[in-house]
């Protein structure tokens, strides 16, 4: 019988001596302690809003049961107030601060956002186009406050906590945690004033789930967002006013002339079905666009995409040997129209402040529409 020398493996030596002595290997404890960074920006909402005052960062940082499993926690207070009281000022400070964190710190998984849902789904989709970075940016919330009974505010964070440390969270934008589902923030309304189950994508689903044992996605975002966002919001000092006015039976289109003479920049119009208009409501139109101010066209019924017209040559229609001059009015209105595609009104507006910030060529625009 031939014998065959052993190969020493220093590391199993190790293991197998530690294990004899009953202690733990230098290193392994340090190994087993490695847990992604997430870092938590608090800015308020119902999640701390807590009868006597409300919760802070800190608080709500110590408020998720086993988070040492999942991992390593740092926080900080950036605001402590209802998501409608958020200043657009204050949006872009968020944003900033954000691209801040993921800039210094290469080894942070991801960032959670805290937020009241009365406007989340607005802030998220800000996010969602300002955060240049695949590292997942995620807004969290709670329908019911820390004193009310079956708050789930504590769960919904440690929830968010698991998707931004969650390396499959990356290249998805920013996403929106509540309830155990996960949805994009493009795509997610708030469709209920009070259920927990509000947070819904339209028709399109959500992305994923947060179950006990994992996170898991269903599908991915396709549209341009996060790191491959054009919009540079770093020297922007203030976001151009645009307002969202209402289609309905008999309108007075002097509401879209006060926006204009208020300094409205842009208009968007959350149109009856695929974009319909009512009552005086061309005349405002025609104001706006003879004022340059542009008009997003949007549909308010939920769902559903307003498609940019296949040209924006002047119409003309031919009738033998006549032909039909277009219209002045409703020629510069073209040239000021931008089709909302798939996005609701509330995102629309969104979309549209940034955009005004980098261009104002309507071919430009509409091709953010397109894209984003």
């Amino acid at each position: 019988m031939t014998l065959r020398p052993i190969s020493f493996n220093p590391t199993f030596a190790l293991l197998a001596f530690a294990l004899l002595l009953g202690t733990q290997p230098p290193g392994l404890e340090a190994q087993a302690q490695t847990l992604p960074k997430v870092h938590l920006v608090a800015t308020g909402g119902t999640i701390s809003n807590r009868t006597g005052g409300r919760l802070t960062a800190e608080e709500l940082a110590k408020s998720m049961p086993g988070l040492e499993r999942f991992a390593t926690l740092s926080f900080e207070q950036f605001a402590n107030v209802a998501s409608s009281q958020l200043t657009l000022e204050q949006w872009l400070r968020l944003a900033r601060r954000v691209n801040e964190l993921f800039a210094s710190d290469k080894e942070l998984a991801g960032i959670v956002v805290t937020s009241g849902t009365d406007t989340l789904e607005e802030t998220a989709f800000f996010l969602h186009l300002t955060v240049r970075d695949p590292r997942p940016v995620v807004i969290v919330g709670s329908m019911r406050n820390p004193s009310t009974l079956g708050y789930e505010g504590a769960a919904n964070l440690l929830e968010g906590v698991r998707v931004a440390a969650e390396p499959a969270s990356r290249d998805k934008g920013a996403l929106v945690v509540l309830n155990d589902e996960i949805n994009s923030a493009r795509d997610v309304q708030k469709t209920d004033a009070v259920r927990l189950q509000t947070f819904r994508s339209r028709e399109y689903g959500q992305l994923g789930v947060v179950d006990s044992d994992r996170v898991v996605y269903f599908r991915q975002p396709v549209q341009r967002h996060t790191a491959r966002s054009e919009f540079d919001i770093t020297n922007v000092k203030e976001l151009p006013r645009v307002d969202v006015v209402m289609v309905y039976q008999g309108a007075p289109g002097d509401l879209i002339k006060a926006a204009v003479d208020a300094g409205a920049k842009g208009v968007v119009i959350a149109g009856a079905g695929a974009g319909a208009i009512s009552g005086t409501q061309n005349e405002g139109l025609d104001y706006a666009a003879q004022k340059g101010v542009f008009i997003v066209t949007s549909t308010r019924t939920g769902s559903g995409r307003i498609a940019a017209p296949r040209s924006q040559q002047p119409a003309t229609a031919a009738s033998g040997n006549s032909t039909t001059t277009p219209n002045p009015a409703q020629e510069r209105r073209r040239q000021f129209t931008i089709a909302a595609e798939d996005h609701a009104p509330l995102k629309a507006r969104v979309l549209l402040m940034l955009a005004l910030t980098s261009t104002k060529d309507r071919a430009e625009i509409q091709r953010m529409f397109m894209e984003y």
